[in-house]
């Protein structure tokens, strides 16, 4: 058996560290290490709570508004208020619009460039994806990033800027939306909807959204017209390398929710497991520090009655991620995850047939993103200009308060405990902080330790492809991970 570090990794967002224990060309044994402390956790306690909507969105410069909509949840829920209609619109095309790009973002500019290493040069696909996905350089960096920056132009009619922006509030939206602008966000959504069409799928997006299973998606591929769209080129190079059998970890899938309209989400909260969707019981998570350089409590507590004191002479350490738990068992997050929870056809099929794994993370991202376009359309058509899009708030001496919602990788809650006008406490779990667990005080090992065990090492490989592809499948934000 042989040991071996992997990292720093390129193409991600934030310090991570993978140890690998190797046997028989095989992961046997794996430790995630996310190697930066941050401390906004700290640097909000005695804080006003309205403060948290200026520091949180800087936990990250990819995912600020996801921070910012779970923080300005977490304030209206101590406060209790609810946004109005336009509000509630108008925060989901801000968060959808981030969102969105972030799915981009990770395909063509993380996740892709991997199938270019020489590693896979005798590969009959090799030449095709060196030449459309070398990083920065490949022909489809050249399309999408035009493409991607004409959509984001959406940010900066509905919050002013990116990243960082402060138009999500508490109460909705400070910044309200014209008939005019109306009309300019549909002419913009529909630029990147033809992107989508042309480039990523070759096929419409009601084609895709209507894709109901694997045999369906097999034979969608049979098409030269969609086997030579970039989805395409993915799925062949998914069978090649036999990707549907790579990165399976706990196979329990966890959504809180995201995009409400009126109090119901586009995406529903839930737990998956074994064919099931159970409600989800807030009360039940909770955060083990057994494995982490955090100063020990006795037992693992709910975030509200949660504490982080960094230590980092913790001898059971190795990790500053703290083990997010739901009673007790490791969840898996992310936009697979959602569509399992949401019960959609395709990735209810692919997840009774192979579980999470590399390639159905990536169809279920690809797949959101279809469906998340057209109900953006829906969103802005239904903004009535004339209407409020705020409501003023104001926060009581003493409160307690959870926002819980859906950024890009997945499930993100914000707790907030307010006493004499200040905060008391204020903890957060980011959806890597759930995928890049470290192992609790049980010895249970965190969904992605658990996705490389078993992962294929080839011989002479000093980073091997196999555990880029699987941490890749996860989309890691390290820098909200431990934040």
């Amino acid at each position: 058996m042989s040991r071996r570090i992997i990292g720093p990794f390129n193409r991600v967002e934030g310090d991570l560290e993978v140890q690998l224990d190797i046997e028989g060309g095989r992961v046997n044994d794996a430790w995630v290490v996310s190697p930066m402390y941050r401390g906004f956790e700290q640097m909000l306690h005695g804080k006003n709570p309205m403060d948290a909507m200026s520091y949180v969105p800087r936990i990250c410069g990819i995912c600020s508004v996801a921070q910012s909509v779970a923080a300005a949840y977490a304030i209206a829920d101590a406060q209790g208020v609810k946004m109005p209609k336009n509000g509630e619109l108008a925060t989901n095309l801000i968060l959808a619009n981030e969102n969105m790009s972030d799915h981009l973002t990770h395909f063509y500019m993380f996740f892709m460039p991997d199938f270019t290493r020489e590693i896979y040069q005798s590969e009959p696909w090799y030449d095709k994806v060196k030449e459309r996905f070398t990083a920065v350089k490949g022909s489809a960096a050249k399309e999408m990033l035009p493409a991607r920056a004409q959509f984001m132009h959406m940010m900066g009619m509905l919050a002013g800027k990116w990243p960082h922006t402060l138009s999500i509030q508490p109460g909705g939206t400070s910044c309200s939306i014209t008939s005019v602008e109306k009309v300019r966000l549909l002419a913009i959504l529909y630029q990147f909807r033809v992107f989508l069409e042309k480039t990523m799928f070759g096929d419409d997006l009601e084609n895709i959204v209507s894709l109901s299973s694997s045999r369906q998606l097999e034979s969608w591929l049979d098409s030269d017209k969609h086997r030579q769209s970039d989805f395409g080129l993915f799925l062949q190079i998914a069978v090649s390398l036999d990707l549907e059998n790579m990165g399976r970890a706990t196979d329990k899938f966890m959504s809180f929710g995201v995009y409400p309209v009126h109090d119901k989400p586009l995406f529903a909260s839930g737990v998956w497991e074994n064919g099931n969707i159970q409600p989800l019981q807030e009360k039940s998570i909770k955060e083990d520090i057994s494995s982490s350089w955090m100063l020990n409590g006795a037992e693992p507590k709910h975030p509200h009655e949660g504490v982080t004191i960094p230590d980092p002479d913790m001898k059971d350490g190795y990790t500053w991620c703290k083990a997010p738990r739901l009673a007790g068992d490791v969840v898996e997050v992310g936009a697979f995850a959602r569509q399992v929870v949401a019960g959609h056809p395709l990735i209810t099929d692919l997840v009774k047939q192979s579980g999470g794994n590399v390639r159905n993370r990536i169809v279920g991202r690809l797949l959101e993103l279809a469906i998340v376009i057209f109900e953006m359309e829906s969103w802005i058509k239904d903004v009535r200009p004339a209407e409020p899009f705020y409501h003023l708030t104001s926060m009581p001496d003493e409160a307690e308060g959870a926002g819980l919602m859906e950024a890009a990788r997945g499930s993100l809650g914000h707790w907030l405990k307010v006493k004499n006008g200040r905060i008391l406490n204020y903890q957060i779990i980011a959806p890597t902080t759930w995928n890049f667990s470290p192992r609790d005080s049980h010895g249970q090992l965190g969904a992605l330790e658990q996705a490389l065990l078993g992962a294929p090492i080839r011989e002479g490989e000093e980073t091997p492809v196999s555990v880029q592809h699987i941490v890749r499948s996860f989309d890691p934000c390290m820098v909200c991970t431990v934040h």
